[in-house]
């Protein structure tokens, strides 16, 4: 996958350009530290993937996206925390990486990246669902990356939804968030938990490991689990 890197921080593009480097999945084909230079190349190339740094002198990120007609899939680099609801207004945005970027967190949106670029193909109920959904928080409604979500835990009258930037805790049930999220992504694997299975770190008998948390499986889910699964 071809790629290019936006940023203002020399350092900041190399440790981009380093960590792509390693995944041997990322070609980096050129770095800018202005977006408006960026634009002008794009204009007569063409890519798949940006690494894209919100703050720059004169000319955002986020103004980078709005000038692009059919703009490719964009990997936001930040020092700040607060525009994360902001950037998933955008459609082509993939992740929000806080810098420092560790090489953890880089893989992750690696995993992501690939999942989100490379649907496996399944029935037209799947087609049509939407990149994100909104939940009812405090009276408010907050718009959820689909992609983002790791992991829904339920827990009495309520759900957990864990995203890589927040936790929310909604009044709802499992099965309702179920219906709204895409079966090419997640799986129910036991009656109190659906996961992202492309967040799984590590399988045992009965239990998969999805960052810090070790989740059960339940027996009548295992063989589902694995079909979905990339197998070597």
């Amino acid at each position: 996958m071809d790629c290019i890197v936006i940023d203002d921080d020399a350092t900041a593009r190399l440790i981009i350009k380093k960590l792509c480097l390693k995944s041997e999945l990322i070609n980096v084909i050129e770095e800018f530290s202005s977006a408006i230079d960026a634009i002008k190349y794009l204009n007569n190339k063409t890519i798949d993937l940006v690494f894209l740094d919100i703050h720059m002198p004169t000319f955002s990120g986020f103004d980078f996206i709005k000038t692009l007609k059919n703009p490719p899939k964009i990997v936001l680099t930040t020092s700040d925390t607060n525009h994360a609801l902001e950037a998933f207004e955008f459609k082509s945005v993939v992740d929000y990486l806080v810098k420092p970027v560790t090489e953890k967190r880089f893989n992750s949106s690696l995993e992501k990246l690939f999942t989100f670029s490379n649907p496996v193909e399944i029935g037209a109920e799947d087609k049509i669902k939407s990149d994100f959904l909104y939940v009812n928080v405090d009276r408010r409604l907050v718009k959820v990356d689909i992609p983002s979500i790791y992991l829904v835990e339920a827990k009495g009258d309520y759900i957990s939804i864990k995203t890589d930037t927040k936790n929310y805790l909604v009044h709802s049930t499992l099965k309702k968030i179920e219906d709204k999220l895409p079966s090419n992504m997640f799986i129910k694997i036991h009656r109190s938990y659906i996961i992202n299975f492309s967040q799984i770190i590590d399988i045992e008998e009965y239990s998969v490991l999805i960052r810090k948390s070790v989740i059960p499986v339940s027996r009548s889910k295992k063989n589902e689990l694995m079909k979905k699964l990339n197998l070597l």
